[in-house]
């Protein structure tokens, strides 16, 4: 029963009944009478699995094959530590709705997500934000998506890999991706960029209002 078939592909992206009834644009009564069979699934949250979700349309409507197409085109940045998950639903925020990276960190609860990332094989992520700026150019560019994990402290940082930061400059909060790496000077870090066409920079730690660990990176690539 195709009821049934939603039911778990909800249950593999590890999405409640409330996250995929927005998918649907529908009430989660209305979700929960089409995982039971009592109600059909309409053509448009077909199109919704299929397109957004990445699901297998012969295995949605028959059973048959894979639940999930072929995996996206991600990179992924791992430490010899991480577990992957099989599926996740990683939630996409937008900064300029949140104010900024230090308000999504404080209030994650509160923060509605713009969309869902679903992807196989990764370690858990906290979230994901769209990136501006060429500083990590050519392995990031502006308009990239990152998938990040939060740290609490600093004192996680692991030397030399990639993280999503908020700075305090001048009272402004400034958002970027570098590499981090020791700084020769006692109680500041330093920056480092993909693109040398930027400089290295010692900052304060003091400075850091916020940090996550990029986990992987996602490039969108259109034909014209």
């Amino acid at each position: 029963m195709i009821g049934d078939r939603v039911k778990l592909i909800r249950k593999e992206l590890k999405m409640t009944q409330e996250q995929l009834a927005q998918h649907f644009g529908i009430g989660k009564a209305a979700l929960s009478m089409i995982e039971t069979g009592k109600s059909g699934l309409s053509t448009r949250n077909k199109n919704v699995l299929v397109q957004d979700l990445n699901v297998n349309p012969e295995w949605l409507e028959s059973g048959n094959g894979q639940m999930f197409n072929s995996e996206p085109d991600f990179t992924p940045f791992r430490l010899r530590t991480d577990n992957s998950l099989p599926m996740q639903s990683v939630p996409l925020y937008s900064i300029e709705g949140t104010a900024g990276l230090v308000p999504l960190f404080n209030e994650k609860e509160e923060t509605t997500p713009i969309n869902y990332i679903h992807i196989p094989n990764l370690p858990k992520c906290d979230g994901a934000i769209y990136i501006v700026g060429d500083s990590m150019y050519p392995l990031l560019k502006s308009g990239d998506i990152v998938l990040y994990k939060q740290l609490q402290d600093l004192d996680s940082i692991f030397w030399g890999d990639m993280y999503l930061l908020s700075i305090d400059l001048d009272g402004e909060e400034y958002i970027t991706v570098k590499y981090i790496q020791k700084s020769d000077r006692e109680g500041y870090v330093k920056l480092v960029s993909q693109n040398p066409h930027h400089a290295d920079k010692d900052i304060e730690m003091s400075r850091i209002r916020a940090i996550a660990l990029v986990k992987a990176s996602i490039r969108m690539n259109s034909l014209r």
